[in-house]
This record gives structure tokens, C-alpha cells and sequence, in this order.
């Protein structure tokens, strides 16, 4: 049986994710953390001092995660990270605390099915296009900027090479902002407006021919729940990070 502990349990993606530990025969939720909530823990610290738990799941906010990830580690606890605000230094030192403390974390930027294998084809078509940008897009309330699902993207590409820029941005006549920002080398446009709610496209490009890959989420977190499970039953086999719930889709994951 596999002890959970989730922070933001009371929020739109972290209760559905409770009731579904609740339900399923091998995972026991043994603690919530919710800083408004007297019901549950108000730290992620004073929960895991409190109960035993294997693994802890962040749905909570760019502003707390880092140090709730890092509780949980020192106390040699796995964790899944659900929620966007670590860049690449940041999963560096999760990388290295994670191998010290003989744990694991599985982040990723996105736990639905659809946008895991946008990850896992938008890799391979890397490896047969030279250009591509991506596009991000979410509601206009949402303050971080890409989103965790178009970093991560992002990042992923760049493990398989660099996009050629035909005009380099340094070079880019008028405003050099119209051209988005760098991630990892790829050109990120982010779109908050109202109506959306995460959407990530990702164009590739060749002469005379164009592949788009989208995924979009709807208004629930319905999408989210079932690779959240997934992620919980690998963490308590992982040492160190896992980034993307692709890596953990099957037998023939990406390397």
C-alpha cells in the first residue's frame, strides 16, 4: 500500500485526485495540506512530521512548491509535482537531493494522457524537422508564464537538438519581444486570454509543408486524475527525477 500525502487537496485538481486515492485498493491518502483549510495540515513540513508517507503529491502553486518538494525529500519522501514555477536549475537541485536521499519525483508539466504523448511525438518529429515554435495558451487569470506543459515541451525538445532560427532574434528588425521568448533554445509564444484553460501547440516546420501537435484541456480536471495515479504507483520505484509522465507510459517510453 503506497501512503499519499497531497498539498492543495482542497483545490480544482487536488480533490478529485484525493477521492481517487481514496477509492483505488493500492494507495492510502494519509494526510491533506491546505493553508485555509483548520480540516488539514497547514504545512507540507508538519504533515510529513505528522504521518508516514511514501510519496507526496503537489497540486499547489509556483510560490510553494519548491520548498514543499524539498521538505518531502529531506524527510526521503517521493514526490509527483503537478504544479508549474521550477525552471531547470531548480529540478537540478531536486535531481540531486532526490539521488541523495534514495527517492524519487516524477514532475511533469502536464498528467493528462493527451499531452503526454503530445511530449512523446512532438519528440520524434524533432528528429526529422530542423524548425518548430510553440505556442502556449491559457486563461487570462494564470500569472506564470510559459506554462509548465510548454516548458517542459520545450525542454524535451531540446534534448534532441536545437531549431534552426532563420533570422536570429538579435537580429529581428522592430520590436524583438513579437518573436516570444527563448525556452531551452525554442521560441515560446504565450497567449493568456479569457476562454482557455491550458492549451499547447507545438508547429514544426520544413518547405512547403507544416505539422501541428495540440493539446487541449477542458474545464475539468477529470483529464488530470488518472495519470496522477500512475505517477504515484512509479515514484516509490524511481531514484532520482523523472521528468514527464511519458517516461513512464509502457515498456517502449522514451529514453
Amino acid at each position: 500500500m503506497i501512503r499519499v500525502c497531497i498539498a492543495g487537496i482542497t483545490g480544482w485538481t487536488g480533490a478529485p485526485v484525493a477521492a481517487a486515492v481514496r477509492a483505488a485498493d493500492d494507495v492510502e491518502l494519509v494526510a491533506g495540506v491546505a493553508r485555509t483549510d483548520p480540516a488539514h495540515f497547514s504545512s507540507v513540513a508538519e504533515a510529513l512530521d505528522a504521518v508516514d508517507a511514501d510519496v507526496l503529491v503537489d497540486f499547489t502553486h509556483a510560490s510553494a512548491v519548491g520548498p514543499n518538494v524539498r521538505a518531502a525529500l529531506e524527510r526521503g519522501v517521493g514526490v509527483v509535482v503537478g504544479s508549474s514555477g521550477l525552471d531547470a536549475d531548480d529540478y537540478d537541485a531536486i535531481d540531486a537531493l532526490a539521488r541523495e536521499r534514495g527517492v524519487g519525483v516524477l514532475a511533469a508539466g502536464n498528467f493528462s494522457l493527451s499531452a503526454a504523448l503530445v511530449l512523446r511525438f512532438a519528440t520524434e518529429a524533432a528528429r526529422h524537422f530542423e524548425t518548430w515554435e510553440v505556442i502556449d495558451y491559457a486563461s487570462a487569470g494564470k500569472q506564470d508564464a510559459p506554462s509548465g506543459t510548454a516548458q517542459e515541451l520545450a525542454e524535451r525538445l531540446a534534448t534532441v537538438r536545437q531549431p534552426v532560427l532563420r533570422v536570429p532574434v538579435e537580429d529581428v528588425v522592430g520590436a524583438r519581444e513579437a518573436r516570444g521568448a527563448s525556452v531551452a533554445g525554442t521560441q515560446v509564444h504565450s497567449l493568456r486570454l479569457p476562454g482557455f484553460v491550458v492549451s499547447t501547440e507545438v508547429v514544426f516546420a520544413s518547405g512547403g509543408e507544416r505539422l501541428t501537435l495540440r493539446h487541449d484541456a477542458g474545464p475539468t480536471p477529470d483529464p488530470y486524475v488518472a495519470g496522477t495515479l500512475l505517477a504515484i504507483r512509479a515514484v516509490p520505484g524511481l531514484v532520482g527525477l523523472t521528468r514527464g509522465l511519458d517516461r513512464i507510459l509502457g515498456d517502449d517510453a522514451a529514453a
